[in-house]
């Protein structure tokens, strides 16, 4: 794992936050749910720096403390042009809005955002608004590892196309059911995108997400599927 890494640090923190800490410093923090999120680790705490924020789409559980985290650590908030305008509306000092297809450099990482099946609204106390349509985001790391946070995510066809365009070294993938797809779709998911290892998210967070990382590693015993607890690092 550290050989596939190359000094990459990638770290859990329940549901479907990851902080991303490359070799070269640069610090990005994915779908930064913490308040109110059960299984964020209580004992965790963030590094002293973040350099950016990505979100994958605008739901809270996932939108999270976008905006606190952003004005806390001076940060760029990375995401779908319209989620960026709205969060830029909220008083988010910087964006970087884009659309699907689209690569941005972000220090020493290029930041592909590609497709997602899922919905994408975001509310607030005035309801809720179009933000723009589900992501997830390929983070290619400068003599590193390719990444691929899936966001949230049923399993479909084109992620094969996410293999032959980028070749994902881990690939991170929902697996709770209800709400995206369970350990079954992931299988195949695993299959279109053959990763060098998976990291499961967005699972046992709430009641209706029962997939399990043990049900994914029987269905694709050929990939490793990487079981760690909140607040661990790969």
């Amino acid at each position: 794992m550290r050989e596939l890494l190359k000094g990459t640090q990638v770290t859990w923190l329940g549901h479907s936050a990851v902080l991303v800490q490359t070799h070269s410093g640069t610090t990005l923090l994915i779908d930064p749910f913490i308040t109110g999120n059960p299984k964020y680790p209580a004992d965790f705490k963030l590094p002293a720096k973040v350099d950016y924020i990505l979100l994958t789409h605008g739901h809270g559980d996932h939108l999270g403390d976008a905006v606190a985290l952003a004005a806390k650590y001076d940060a760029t908030v990375v995401a779908i042009y319209e989620l960026a305008a709205f969060l830029a509306a909220k008083g988010v000092a910087k964006t970087i809005g884009m659309n699907l297809g689209g690569t941005v450099r972000l220090a020493d990482v290029a930041a592909t955002m590609t497709d997602a099946r899922h919905s994408a609204g975001t509310s607030d106390e005035k309801g809720t608004h179009y933000t723009g349509v589900p992501a997830g985001f390929v983070m290619t790391v400068e003599n590193g590892p390719v990444l691929y946070h899936a966001g949230d995510t049923a399993v479909f066809g084109d992620m094969k196309l996410i293999r032959e365009l980028y070749a994902p070294d881990v690939a991170m993938l929902p697996i709770g059911g209800h709400y995206t797809m369970g350990p079954r779709e992931a299988a195949l998911a695993v299959q279109f995108l053959q990763p060098k290892l998976v990291l499961p998210i967005h699972y046992g967070t709430f009641p209706p997400l029962t997939g399990r990382p043990d049900e994914l590693q029987s269905l694709v015993k050929d990939f490793e599927v990487a079981v760690i607890e909140p607040g661990d690092s790969l």
